[in-house]
């Protein structure tokens, strides 16, 4: 078994909403560092809520160690997972939490 990536970055709320909900009929799971918007996005959250699929949050720093406001995520409930204060090796291992929920062999390398 293989696994497709598709990468997407925005700075814009509503068109990670767009994509999220484009990827209900087109993908398996979902990946997602909202930066900033875990924090204060309920739109977010009621995307990933909607779509149906198994997102798993990443987030480069360690959110817990930084600002007091930063700690709360509103994506996490919905979430399969979250990963954060991995630096770039999170996505990597978000990557292999997803393949595994999805039954498939966990084979993502380190970029």
């Amino acid at each position: 078994k293989t696994a497709r990536l598709e990468f997407f970055q925005s700075n814009h709320e509503g068109a990670l909403i767009d994509f999220l909900h484009e990827q209900r009929k087109l993908a398996h799971g979902v990946i997602l560092n909202a930066g900033a918007l875990t924090h204060t996005s309920i739109a977010l959250h009621d995307a990933i809520e909607a779509i149906v699929l198994p997102v798993v949050e990443v987030h480069i720093s360690n959110t817990h160690a930084r600002e007091g406001f930063r700690h709360r995520s509103f994506i996490s409930p919905v979430c399969l997972g979250q990963v954060t204060g991995l630096g770039r090796a999170g996505y990597t291992v978000a990557t292999n939490l997803l393949l595994d929920h999805l039954g498939a062999p966990a084979a993502a390398e380190s970029a």
